[in-house]
């Protein structure tokens, strides 16, 4: 595989001649409805079809589940592919070859790629050597037969040894690998005075792989019970904790229909439940769960089990898991916590129980919503005023960073319900889905409903605009003064302003291109739910009638909060605090 950085101005072009329809329907079979194709999700069991794909917008979407996005994002979810590897295929299938930049900010180097291939191949050299080790030492195999181990389980997951001495691993690769490579592996320290010495002595060893298979590092497990009791590889250019899982890679290709993963503390839980059948067990790496983490599990299946002990230390484990999983849910994906009881874990459990017995507990286990609402009550008195409001301002927090979706409309139902409060007025400032494009005026939100998931969500005339323009881009040649716009400071004027300056910049770009290029910012969020939104016609003529009256709407409402702000100044700071052009202006609007 080619090394480099691949060029924005690819990725845009081959969305925009990609036919996200055909992609699509390569894999999943499509019927045409309408302006849309559609079909039974893939990415979830329905009998009504309620995914639809888009060609003039190039996105998908799911109704049921809530999946959507580009042709890319199709293959990253459908194939389990990561991002390069999902634009690798669809160029492929294009016949176009994929650029790779050789240079500029932020791309690696020559030198740089080399040091990453021979870094993959000096930890997997590694690898070997600590399996060789591994059958030469009677005292590492009598433990892992203590632990129960089987030797099968222990070759699925290349298990091995580090002798008890400093430098048997840097005497081994003398020779072969020089000096600052063994450094930059994390194999071996080197102290300040330039001594330099192997990391891992007297460990059994788990090697770490990426999702492709490669060794990128080790946990090693001292024997007896000496502290540190595990030892991870540091940050390399190859590993990186908060976005690797171990046993990922094994789950993957030892599970017939990967359809859950159970995500565990430790690597011991790991292998002693795919010894017991539960080939589906993830683990940390000495790190919490992080938004990464889920991401990437929620590429592989729908659901997500996590599973610690019950003591504090694993209710703060799951707590962290939670508020790192609020940003990325999403409705079709599903995340469980099961707690073990006391002085249990899951090697322990299911040595007891059985597989059987030990999966059956997942009917047990909380779901995300009862774990969010019970943790947090169990925190506070809402029995009292002051209590109810510190548990409905510490619930705002979290659900500020949720994305719009069915899980979050249950969220705030049964919150509303538990506190007697209105869902209406619920955290009206802190939780209404994409606030940056919420308009507080009455006879706005009262204005153009459209279905949008399932749900009735007001559009305001900024709202409006946007949908239309992702429906017929170009409508933007009937904008006669952005800069109205833009200094009306109205909610989601910011979004509109910038979408029209790149529809003007490129009058041909398709809106899943300015997706994809706005990914990961403030923009996502509001542009994936008003790109869900269809008008009912698709006749030139009425869109245009619908695009100036939002622009009249826009225009009104910016005038109303100038007069509203040069009132509240004369009343305030008198007469004589307006500017003349201030005074022109008051004199031209004002009729009171």
């Amino acid at each position: 595989m080619a090394s480099g950085r691949i060029p924005r101005e690819f990725i845009d072009d081959l969305l925009t001649r990609a036919d996200i329809v055909d992609v699509i329907n390569a894999r999943v079979p499509l019927k045409k409805k309408g302006r849309e194709f559609t079909a039974c999700c893939p990415f979830h069991n329905e009998k009504t079809p309620s995914f639809t794909v888009s060609p003039n917008k190039q996105f998908y979407h799911c109704f049921g589940c809530g999946v959507h996005g580009s042709a890319i994002s199709f293959l990253m979810e459908y194939e389990h592919l990561d991002f390069v590897e999902a634009i690798e295929s669809l160029a492929d299938s294009m016949g176009v070859a994929v650029p790779r930049e050789k240079g500029g900010k932020g791309a690696p180097t020559e030198a740089q790629r080399q040091r990453s291939k021979d870094l993959y191949t000096l930890l997997d050299d590694a690898n070997q050597y600590y399996q060789l080790q591994l059958k030469g030492s009677p005292t590492a195999i009598e433990y892992l037969k203590g632990r129960e181990l089987s030797g099968e389980i222990s070759k699925r997951f290349n298990i091995g040894y580090s002798l008890s001495g400093w430098d048997h691993l840097l005497n081994h690769f003398k020779g072969s690998y020089q000096e600052q490579q063994l450094v930059d592996s994390g194999l071996v320290i080197k102290k300040d005075d330039g001594k330099i010495y192997d990391r891992y002595r007297d460990r059994i060893m788990f090697p770490i792989r990426n999702r492709k298979g490669q060794v990128i590092g080790f946990g090693g497990r001292v024997l007896g019970d000496d502290l540190p009791k595990y030892i991870n590889s540091p940050e390399t250019s190859v590993f990186h904790k908060g976005r690797e899982l171990y046993g990922l890679y094994e789950a993957r290709i030892n599970t017939q229909k990967l359809d859950r993963i159970i995500v565990v503390e430790g690597y011991m839980d790991v292998i002693a439940l795919a010894q017991f059948g539960v080939s589906y067990a993830v683990a940390t790496l000495g790190t919490a769960t992080t938004e990464e983490h889920i991401k990437q599990l929620f590429r592989a299946v729908p659901e997500i089990i996590f599973c610690f002990d019950g003591d504090r230390a694993g209710k703060e484990a799951a707590w962290r898991a939670l508020e790192n999983a609020m940003p990325v849910m999403q409705d079709g994906k599903e995340i469980k916590f099961l707690f073990l009881p006391d002085g249990e874990d899951p090697d322990t459990q299911i040595r007891k129980i059985g597989k059987d017995a030990f999966e059956e507990n997942y009917q047990q286990a909380d779901s995300l919503t009862t774990y969010f609402v019970d943790n947090l009550h169990s925190q506070f008195n809402i029995t009292s005023d002051e209590g109810k409001t510190r548990f409905l301002k510490e619930a705002a927090k979290l659900l500020t960073k949720m994305p719009d979706t069915l899980i979050k409309d249950q969220l705030v139902q049964r919150l509303s319900d538990m506190t007697n409060v209105d869902k209406k007025v619920l955290f009206q400032r802190e939780i209404t889905s994409n606030n940056s494009l919420k308009d507080n005026s009455t006879n706005e939100l009262n204005s153009n409903r459209s279905r949008l998931n399932y749900r009735s969500v007001s559009l305001t005339p900024i709202r409006y605009a946007i949908s239309l323009l992702l429906s017929e881009p170009s409508l933007v040649k009937l904008i006669e003064n952005i800069e109205e716009i833009a200094l009306s400071k109205l909610p989601g004027s910011d979004l509109l302003t910038t979408l029209i300056e790149a529809i003007q910049e490129s009058p041909e770009i398709k809106p899943i291109v300015l997706l994809d290029r706005w990914k990961d910012t403030e923009f996502e969020a509001p542009l994936i739910q008003l790109m869900k939104w269809q008008p009912e016609s698709d006749d030139i003529a009425i869109l245009s009638d619908e695009f100036k009256d939002c622009l009249n709407k826009i225009y009104d409402r910016a005038e109303k909060i100038k007069l509203e702000n040069l009132i509240h100044k004369a009343q305030v700071h008198g007469m004589d605090s307006l500017t003349d052009m201030e005074l022109q202006i008051f004199r031209s609007m004002y009729r009171g």
